[in-house]
């Protein structure tokens, strides 16, 4: 037993850090094309508007959407470590192809693949991760891993633009330097990503209930659909997603055009400097999910929704001054309120994104669960990627602050909510009516 617990505590840690340094590693792809903007605009062989641009990112960001649905209930069925690892290698693939081949059609073709590419990645690693860690050490592993993705943003741009405009001079280094960095990874969580603790010699971290011959024969004819439709019966996450869908669209439009944003109204500061200007938002966005999780636990006493909507509201006030502060021309004043703008949208994106995930955290159902609030937010996150492209800045940061300020409204009446009350769980009993149980966090 002894044994046991030394393994699966190094276990817990090698996952962690696998899957972590995966949804990282797809920003790298993810962000190549906001870099590769700044080129490209200027390039008289490949001649792309910023409205091209905005409906590339459409397609993308459409892909991804319609991922997050399915992939998370194919992780269910067949496990991350197939549907997450074929995700990596198509992505760096897709990625590898634009930095070489520069037409609009074949641009079009692989941001569609791009975007089911990187779908993969949160409701698989998301599972991932819900087989290692036990319900009531889920909520705080959750909000430290769920710095992934602002440390892949933050590193992904500097990356991209140092390549593509300081070592190469061209931009469409930052598709093949990016595409690298995935590949690499891809061969890391081939080595040492494992799905549950069963597949290295461990007991399970919350067995089920062993059944018949007759219940198991039973329970393999339920529709890989049934999960879905279970959640669309709650309307706490319901809530969720709608929130998050308004909440997406401003983290997006950031991420796939922070550099020509910034490029636009401050010249001066370079193409490099556009790229890293906007890092300051990411930056925030390692502290924001810690900073909530831990004002949603000592000051709210476990109630997540007033850390949520006290954020939104300050996000909002920070993109209603975005574009003033641009007009400043002040550096500073600008990647200080990029800060402001991450602590407050990270913090509540990682809690709204990953509640579902840990409220429907089972064995059986915990990536359709994180699939479909993720979903939700994709959705959203079309607008983040169209709005820039087709309408003038400040319109679009004044449509992005009434965004913010809606999220919170939606999220005031479930102030008071536990997650002892807030979530729920369900287990699949055959023949029998499908049995929810309230979930300890």
């Amino acid at each position: 037993m002894n044994k046991h617990i030394g393994t699966i505590k190094r276990w817990r840690v090698q996952i962690f850090a696998i899957t972590w340094l995966a949804y990282a590693a797809f920003y790298f792809t993810r962000k190549a094309f906001s870099v590769a903007k700044l080129g490209i605009a200027e390039d008289p062989t490949f001649m792309l508007d910023k409205m091209a641009m905005a409906n590339l990112d459409a397609i993308y960001l459409t892909a991804y959407a319609v991922g997050q649905f399915t992939w998370g209930i194919l992780a269910d069925r067949f496990g991350p470590r197939v549907v997450v690892l074929g995700g990596l290698l198509i992505s760096a693939g897709a990625a590898l192809v634009m930095g070489n081949f520069a037409t609009l059609p074949i641009f079009a073709t692989c941001m569609l693949i791009q975007g089911l590419a990187q779908s993969t990645g949160w409701s698989g690693l998301c599972k991932n991760l819900g087989s290692f860690f036990p319900s009531q050490q889920r909520g705080r592993v959750l909000g430290l891993w769920s710095s992934c993705y602002a440390f892949g943003g933050l590193v992904a741009s500097p990356f991209a633009g140092w390549w593509a405009y300081t070592l190469i001079g061209s931009w469409h280094a930052a598709f093949v330097s990016s595409a690298a960095v995935v590949g690499l990874v891809a061969v890391l969580f081939f080595i040492f990503q494992r799905n549950k603790p069963e597949d290295v010699g461990l007991p399970a971290v919350e067995p089920e209930p062993e059944l018949t011959a007759e219940e198991t024969l039973a329970q393999s004819k339920i529709s890989i659909w049934e999960p879905l439709k279970e959640i669309l019966r709650n309307r706490t996450v319901l809530v969720l997603g709608l929130a998050y869908f308004m909440l997406k669209p401003a983290r997006y439009a950031i991420l796939l055009w922070g550099p020509v944003i910034v490029f636009e109204q401050m010249p001066s500061v370079g193409k490099v400097g556009a790229a890293i200007i906007p890092t300051s938002f990411e930056l925030a966005g390692l502290l924001g999910p810690i900073m909530i999780g831990l004002a949603s636990d000592k000051l709210f006493g476990a109630r997540r929704m007033p850390a949520c909507v006290i954020s939104l509201l300050a996000l909002t006030v920070s993109l209603a001054l975005f574009m003033g502060a641009l007009h400043t021309g002040s550096v500073i004043l600008v990647v200080a309120l990029l800060f402001v703008m991450g602590l407050t949208l990270y913090g509540p994106d990682s809690m709204i994104s990953g509640a579902a995930a840990i409220d429907f955290g089972t064995a059986k159902a915990g990536a359709t669960a994180a699939g479909f609030v993720n979903g939700c937010g994709s959705v959203g996150a079309i607008l983040g990627g169209l709005l820039p492209g087709y309408f003038d800045t400040v319109t679009v940061f004044i449509v992005f602050a009434g965004c913010a300020m809606f999220s919170a409204l939606v999220l005031v009446p479930h102030w008071n909510s536990r997650p002892g009350g807030l979530g729920t769980h369900f287990a699949y009993v055959p023949n029998q009516a499908m049995t929810v149980k309230p979930l300890r966090t």
